[in-house]
């Protein structure tokens, strides 16, 4: 498998869109040629197929947490493509809604992220991983709850000052 870093132009977007349980039900053309998947293969997927293993499981359930409470949220992502390649993405999640207010899908807005706040990031999720693959979803919260309270920022502030 390759494990190349792969990249997509400053001023360009990879959006897509999932249903309640996360399955892919659009991806614009930049999120399928980066991908590496072709249309009909993404298409009622799991948008976890995207999934690098060198993220902290901590991020999804952060996300997940908060589009699932009506909120959207920001996070920088590694992705993982088709033939093993990687891209680095600064997402803007949101849920979507009906026009009773019910939540009926998510929307993500995803652009290239700069080489400061991934310089910030990559050390982060490795120790976030390591507290994770030895101590479990508890020793991550607790390792990131740290670094957050000695930044005296929470989550949304820490992501957006990167």
């Amino acid at each position: 498998m390759a494990n190349n870093e792969i990249n997509f132009p400053d001023k360009k977007f990879i959006v897509s869109k999932t249903d309640l349980k996360g399955r892919i039900t659009y991806g614009n053309a930049l999120f399928l040629s980066m991908s590496g998947y072709q249309e009909r293969e993404l298409i009622g997927a799991p948008h976890s197929i995207l999934r690098h293993g060198d993220m902290p499981k901590l991020v999804f359930e952060l996300l997940w947490k908060h589009i699932q409470d009506g909120k959207e949220i920001f996070a920088y992502v590694k992705n993982k493509t088709k033939n093993g390649d990687y891209y680095w993405v600064y997402a803007h999640v949101t849920p979507s809604f009906d026009d009773k207010g019910n939540i009926i899908g998510y929307h993500s807005v995803r652009r290239k992220p700069t080489a400061k706040a991934l310089s910030a990031i990559k050390p982060l999720y490795s120790a976030l991983l390591d507290a994770e693959r030895s101590g479990g979803m508890i020793a991550s919260q607790k390792l990131l709850d740290t670094q957050l309270s000695q930044l005296g920022k929470n989550y949304d502030e820490f992501i957006f000052t990167l």
